[in-house]
Order: C-alpha cells, then sequence, then structure tokens
C-alpha cells in the first residue's frame, strides 16, 4: 500500500510531535522531525527509537520494522530543511501570531501541493490561515495525547480548506492506525466541546454544596460506568491545561451558559493545586497513588418503618419489586400512613417540589434516582430534602444498602447527579448536531475514543430514554430557570418522535 504522503514534516518535539512523528514512521513515511530549541529533535529522534525498541522487546515489531522505522525518522536543522514535504503538521505552542507566522514561513519554502496542517486544540484554523497565500491546503489534524494510544484524530476543514485536503489528511490517519473524525471548524471541535457537559455540571453540583467530589466521582463511575469521574479526570488532565480550555471554549461560544466555567477549579489552579503531577488536586498522591477516603458505613437497622412509593416515581414497578426483595413493608393505600418512610423517584425535578406538589410530609421524605434500571448499577442514590428526619434518613439508607449494593446519599437538587451530569452530556451532543459540527456517527466515535465515556452520548441518550433525557433537562429548567438546561431543539425532535438518536438520519 502507497502511503498517502510520502515525506513528513513534524514542526515541534514536544510530546504531541514526537507522537505524530512516531505512528507517521510507522504508517510508512519519511519523517523529518524540526524544533527550534537547539538538540529538542534529536532528543526526541532518540526517545521515539527507544520506544521503538520497547516495543520489538515486547514482540510488537520486528528487527526489520523496528530497524525501518529508525531510518525513516530523521532530523531536519531548520526550516528548510523541509522543502521537500508533502504534508508538515504543526505541533507548537497554543499561540495564534507564532502559528500564522510559522506557516507563512513554511508557505515559502514547501512545495505548491504539499499540505499544511496544525494540531491545536483550541485555536481557529481558520484563523490561523487567514494570512496564508493559499487557505485551501490548510487544515486541523488534532490528535490526543498520547498519540499511539489515543487512535482518533479530527480532521477540522477551515472556512477556506480544501475537501480533496481532508480526505487525504483522513486517510493517512487510518494508515496511521487513527480513526478520522470530521469536524467543522468550531470553539473546542468536537471532543473538547462534547466535554464540556461531563466536569462543568459535577463542579456545578459541588459548588451548590449538593455533594462532595469523591461522591461524585463514585456515582458517576458506579451508575454510569464511566472509567474515571469527573475530578479524577480533572486531576489526570491537570487544571493548567482544563481550566483555560473551559474559559477559551466559554468566551469564543459568546458566554453560552451551558460552557460556564467555576470558580472552584479558578481557585485551585491559582493555588497551584493542579493535580496529578503536583501531588495535590481534588485529591492527594503519594509517588503517584491517589488518596481515597473511606466510605462511610451503612446505618445497620432491624425494625424498618413500612414504605410508601408515590404514584408518580419513575420505574415505580421496578420500585416497588426492589423494596419488597429488601424486604420492607410497601404500603398499597393512596395516601401513606404516618408512620411510613415516604419514597418519592423524580426526573429532574428536587425532593422538596414533589414533596410539595404531592403534599407530602416532607419530614419523611426521601428521593431515589431511577432514571438507570437498578439492575444496571453498582450503586444507588437517595436525596434527602432540608426538613428530613435523620430517623428517616437512616432508615432509607439502611433498607437500600441491605443487599451490600453501595448507596450515596445527598442533599436536595433537581436531578440527582446523573440525571444532571448525563442530562447536560446528551443535550450539549444534541446541540452539535443541530449546528451539524459533524455527522452523529464522527460525534459519537470521538467522544468514545477521545474521552473514554462507556458510550458515545447519543448512544447514552438512546440507553436511557430520548423522553427520559427530555424530561429531565425541562424540569431542571424549570427548578433553575436556567438557560444552560433549555433542551436542544434537535433532541425534541427526536425525543418527540422516540426515534433513535443515532441513527435517525440514516432514516431520512
Amino acid at each position: 500500500m502507497t502511503v498517502t504522503f510520502s515525506t513528513v514534516g513534524i514542526i515541534g518535539a514536544g510530546a504531541m510531535g514526537r507522537g505524530i512523528a512516531q505512528i507517521a514512521a510507522q504508517a510508512g513515511s519519511t519523517v523529518l522531525l524540526m524544533d527550534n530549541a537547539p538538540g529538542a529533535a534529536e532528543r526526541a529522534r532518540e526517545a521515539v527509537a527507544a520506544q521503538w525498541e520497547r516495543l520489538h522487546e515486547k514482540g510488537r515489531l520486528d528487527a526489520a520494522q523496528r530497524d525501518a522505522c529508525v531510518a525513516r525518522l530523521k532530523v531536519a536543522e531548520a526550516i528548510e530543511g523541509l522543502r521537500e514535504c508533502d504534508l508538515v503538521v504543526e505541533a507548537v505552542v497554543e499561540n495564534l501570531e507564532v502559528k500564522r507566522s510559522l506557516f507563512r514561513s513554511l508557505e515559502a519554502i514547501v512545495p505548491a501541493n504539499a499540505v499544511l496542517a496544525t494540531n491545536t486544540s483550541s485555536l481557529s484554523v481558520t484563523a490561523i490561515a487567514a494570512g496564508l497565500q493559499h487557505p485551501a491546503r490548510f487544515a486541523g489534524f488534532h490528535f490526543f495525547n498520547p498519540v499511539p494510544l489515543m487512535k482518533v484524530v479530527e480532521v477540522v476543514a477551515g472556512f477556506k480548506t480544501d475537501a480533496e485536503v481532508c480526505k487525504r489528511l483522513s486517510a493517512f490517519a487510518a494508515q496511521m492506525g487513527h480513526s478520522a473524525v470530521s469536524t467543522q471548524d468550531t470553539p473546542g471541535f468536537i471532543v473538547n466541546h462534547a466535554g464540556r457537559g461531563y466536569g462543568t455540571e459535577a463542579l456545578r453540583i459541588v459548588g451548590e454544596g449538593v455533594t462532595d467530589f469523591v461522591t461524585i466521582d463514585r456515582i458517576l463511575k458506579d451508575q454510569c460506568g464511566f472509567r474515571l469521574g469527573p475530578f479524577e479526570l480533572l486531576d489526570l488532565t491537570a487544571l493548567d491545561v482544563s481550566h483555560p480550555v473551559m474559559e477559551s471554549i466559554y468566551r469564543q461560544y459568546y458566554e453560552e451558559p451551558r460552557f460556564r466555567p467555576s470558580v472552584i477549579t479558578a481557585q485551585r489552579l491559582a493555588a497551584g493545586a493542579l493535580g496529578r503531577k503536583t501531588g495535590e488536586g481534588f485529591y492527594r498522591y503519594t509517588d503517584g497513588t491517589q488518596a481515597v477516603p473511606t466510605e462511610p458505613a451503612a446505618p445497620q437497622m432491624d425494625v424498618l418503618p413500612p414504605v410508601w412509593i408515590s404514584p408518580r416515581a419513575a420505574r415505580r414497578a421496578e420500585l416497588i419489586k426492589l423494596v419488597h426483595t429488601l424486604g420492607a413493608q410497601v404500603e398499597s393505600g393512596a395516601a401513606p400512613t404516618e408512620s411510613a418512610l415516604i419514597i418519592v423517584a423524580p426526573l429532574g425535578f428536587d425532593v422538596t417540589t414533589v414533596a410539595a406538589v404531592e403534599r407530602l410530609d416532607a419530614t419523611r421524605t426521601i428521593g431515589i434516582d431511577m432514571l438507570i434500571d437498578d439492575a444496571a448499577t453498582k450503586r444507588r442514590v437517595l436525596a434527602t430534602n432540608p426538613a428530613t428526619r435523620v430517623d428517616m434518613r437512616q432508615a432509607a439508607h439502611a433498607l437500600f444498602a441491605r443487599d451490600g449494593k453501595a448507596v450515596s446519599v445527598i442533599r436536595d437538587s433537581g436531578g440527582f447527579v446523573t440525571q444532571r451530569v448525563v442530562g447536560t452530556i446528551v443535550n450539549i451532543a444534541a446541540d452539535m448536531c443541530q449546528q451539524q459540527v459533524c455527522t452523529p456517527a464522527d460525534l459519537e466515535t470521538a467522544v468514545r475514543l477521545g474521552l473514554g465515556y462507556p458510550q458515545g452520548p447519543l448512544a447514552m441518550g438512546d440507553l436511557y430514554g430520548p423522553t427520559n433525557m427530555l424530561e429531565v433537562l425541562f424540569n431542571l429548567q424549570t427548578v433553575y430557570g436556567d438557560p444552560r438546561y433549555r433542551p436542544s431543539p434537535w433532541l425534541r425532535r427526536r425525543g418527540a418522535l422516540g426515534l433513535s438518536l443515532l441513527h435517525e438520519e440514516e432514516r431520512a
């Protein structure tokens, strides 16, 4: 197979540049690695060669493949050494003027048919290309760190990019073993745009005093299957990277409420509590090992009050069966007796509002999150309201922990943790489809590979129900009066029709 680009220049010998150089050489291209810092390109070449040696030792490259890759990776001492390249990828500092100046210089050196690409993660591809004589050959080619392991690359079309350029970059990505996703030149492209819902909504929940960082991480991992909780993820990526991205996307979208950053990360950034690399973030780290507080034990109660379950509870039949299985008496009357523990299971609404609307005794009312099938989760989440009695809180906790499943008890808020975070993720993704930032299929691929979510956001909406997502969002908007929960028109249409969010476009 003939490689799409025979000679590839990489400018910038940091982690990203090294990673791109490695997979390009492995694909069969001759790679010229260049960096302005004296000796940086040679050190990077040696580091990549050492990586190939490790792959050989593990049996993933034979000796001939290793030697061929090493022979294809060369150092260019100056930008003029890239004049024979048919593709040049820039991976330098995220500064608009630095990148513009670099590409203006390159344009005078490389052949007229050479493709120029930027690995920018946050700057406008169109803005970088604005000073070029031939912006049609310029595109974004955004990889993720570590490049060899993160198997997705965003191919970004600027305003004047030739479609053929994007096709060639996508083909080259496939030859390098990566999945290419196509995106318009919008703030955050696909991955950083779609990823706004996870951390930002979790930060809002903490900021409202609903619960703590550790509990949110536990809930989202155990209920939804996320590999890392949002605060573990922020510690991993580091706040000196994550917080500026939050601010950048918020500003570039003219202060769209859905993307509003949090003062919590701003303060921690100022304090230098960046995450794993500083030994302190939302968690503390000793020799790279995360310290996690012990989870409080559930209260033990031999005698439990009878349980009355609201007729309006989500998954009511399932909830009744669960309470029976856990050994509690379920009341069947139209109203609870005076000794009953009252259970509600709202979607989007807070427990306080439900108790008031249904004329329930708030002192005995507890909420449970039933958005997800209980059998599919590793954790149950209960919510008190400001009037809930301690004995009723303990009774509910003891009851729902009887079979050994973990239980978290949080303070009252609209939408519990999972409902708010998942609803926000799905809503932002739906809005990206409405804006035609990318296709639904590319959105799903980018998020699964770039963010490591258990499902793509649209598949997540399908799994938990488009109509449930709409109910959560409409009710959150009522509770908070905040436009950040306004359902996307794209989601409203599909929720109303009950069609698959992902495959509806294929039926058109």
